[in-house]
């Protein structure tokens, strides 16, 4: 609801049936996030000759000079610096107010941090700070954990315990473990999803785990993610699932815990670029099934991760690949998934996974992705 400019006279009385035309867009309507991307999309496309990805909308080329979009963050990466001081002097004539923050060492929260070595080290202490401090663990003298979570047993409703309040803002401390999750900390993925799922009616054994994942990001603060490209290496996925791993007699009438959890993780150079731990929205009817959802899951994220980079190397990138043409390895480590991937056969118990677990086998077909058995 807006009030009506001043200026503009109209019957008090009517108001309920006259409605206002905008001409520009104005800031908090549902649809300015959209403008504002059309709009930039627009100036880069049209008046800057930038490139958009057919792969991932927030992607531009131009020459040998990447500019990659996070709603009105960006980043220009290229090997080229002359290159993209002129893109940046184009952008501020092209009338787009922009600010230049020099070489990349903070994004998002993330920092980077270029090694002698070669190596780049990515952390985020800032918002590990704030998490200790939300759950009051920012003394010196706190006990801290080697590992993320309890490893013996997994989260469930815990309906018989004793709620989990107290003085824990609980929804802002899931929230920032989940970017701690999504951003550098690979390692809390699957805790930090456990724990938002039952973020609305916390109980103490929820509170305990939160604080458990809070004392090993105490101890890790430092740690972060380390990448060491390798040229060697190309694409690999590396998946695993359990069957039915939430099962708890004592919340069986919840579905939830007849469901399997599976983990992927996305590498790329030797170095992870994208990973994941889910629920699975179908219940699994074997330990064989519930893998080979998990493969599927992730093979969806590596396909187009793939198609990005044939896209990269078509626009003259010097994307680093050991054969021709970009190639992904999956490693499976249940050998009726296997199976299922590699021979193109349908029998009575598998035929219903047919159309959504077997998206990936013309890739399989064309030799573009290979799956081997892992222990």
């Amino acid at each position: 609801c807006m009030d009506t400019p001043k200026g503009f006279d109209m019957d008090k009385g009517n108001m309920k049936d006259c409605a206002l035309k905008i001409h520009r867009n104005i800031h908090r309507q549902k649809q300015a996030g959209r403008v504002w991307n059309q709009c930039l999309v627009d100036k880069l496309v049209r008046e800057l000759k930038f490139v958009q990805s057919k792969h991932d909308e927030c992607v531009f080329c131009r020459g040998t000079t990447m500019h990659a979009l996070h709603t009105d963050d960006s980043t220009l990466a290229g090997p080229d610096k002359a290159e993209m001081d002129q893109m940046i002097k184009e952008m501020q004539e092209a009338k787009l107010d922009i600010t230049v923050k020099g070489d990349l060492q903070d994004f998002l929260g993330v920092n980077i941090e270029r090694k002698a070595d070669g190596t780049i080290h990515l952390t985020q202490p800032h918002l590990i700070d704030q998490i200790l401090k939300d759950l009051r663990l920012e003394d010196e003298n706190v006990t801290t954990k080697p590992i993320p979570a309890s490893s013996s047993k997994s989260l469930s409703w815990h309906s018989g315990s004793e709620a989990f309040y107290g003085s824990v803002d609980n929804r802002s401390v899931i929230g920032k473990c989940n970017y701690l999750a999504k951003s550098a900390g690979s390692d809390v993925a699957c805790i930090a999803h456990q724990c938002a799922r039952f973020y609305a009616h916390p109980k103490q054994e929820h509170g305990k785990a939160l604080r458990w994942l809070g004392r090993y990001s105490k101890a890790t603060r430092d740690k972060g993610t380390t990448l060491k490209p390798n040229g060697d290496k190309d694409m690999e996925v590396f998946v695993d699932a359990d069957f039915s791993g939430n099962w708890d007699g004592a919340e069986s009438h919840n579905r939830d815990t007849a469901r399997s959890r599976h983990g992927y993780i996305i590498m790329y150079a030797g170095c992870p670029v994208s990973w994941k731990s889910q629920l699975q929205t179908e219940i699994a009817l074997s330990s064989t099934e519930s893998e080979c959802t998990g493969l599927s899951c992730a093979l969806r994220d590596a396909i187009q991760t793939m198609e990005l980079l044939k896209e990269m190397k078509k626009f003259g990138f010097p994307i680093q690949s050991t054969i021709p043409k970009m190639h992904c390895e999956a490693f499976e480590d249940n050998s009726g998934a296997l199976e299922m991937a590699t021979t193109h056969k349908y029998r009575p118990r598998t035929k219903h996974l047919n159309v959504k677990l077997h998206h990936f086998r013309d890739c399989v077909t064309r030799g573009e992705i290979t799956a081997h058995p892992i222990d």
